[in-house]
């Protein structure tokens, strides 16, 4: 599993404008300068995050973007999904798996492993929020350091 400097750039946007959570709107050219970002990359990954509803955006002068939602209403999971797709591609999956060959398709342990990563990913993701990842480093780290919010362990609870 690897994410695209799409979904990098695109969260520290996002938390770029949950700390500015309250301005009225901040522009491309804002964002681009003030992370050192292309102009046109940061365009782009904004169109995608407004196609998902989670920014919302206004042209003209005074114009540009804005969170659609407080920062605790957005979770990483979405986040993730809109720029990537989902968090985790099980390949096994039949509408991931049309250019994929397998021989071993039914009777592949591994299936379940895929299917059960996506599912603590998802819940993982989705406990956390962007109003947490605007947050300092150190208490970011101490909400990871708790015992897990999202349900899952790597034992299934055994």
């Amino acid at each position: 599993m690897r994410y695209t400097t799409k979904t990098e750039y695109g969260l520290i946007c996002m938390v770029y404008m949950a700390k500015q959570h309250g301005k009225e709107w901040i522009s491309i050219k804002e964002i681009a300068k003030e992370e050192n970002y292309s102009f046109t990359y940061i365009e782009k990954i904004l169109q995608a995050l407004r196609q998902a509803n989670l920014v919302i955006s206004q042209q003209g002068n005074q114009g540009g973007y804005a969170l659609a939602k407080k920062p605790s209403e957005i979770t990483l999971r979405q986040i993730i999904d809109a720029l990537e797709g989902s968090t985790f591609d099980a390949f096994c999956e039949p509408q991931v798996r049309e250019d994929i060959v397998c021989n071993h398709i039914c009777l592949c342990g591994a299936k379940p492993i895929w299917k059960k990563t996506k599912e603590v990913l998802d819940h993982f993701y989705d406990a956390i929020n962007l109003e947490m990842l605007a947050k300092p480093q150190a208490e970011v780290q101490q909400f990871l350091s708790s015992p897990p919010a999202y349900g899952g362990s790597a034992s299934g609870g055994k």
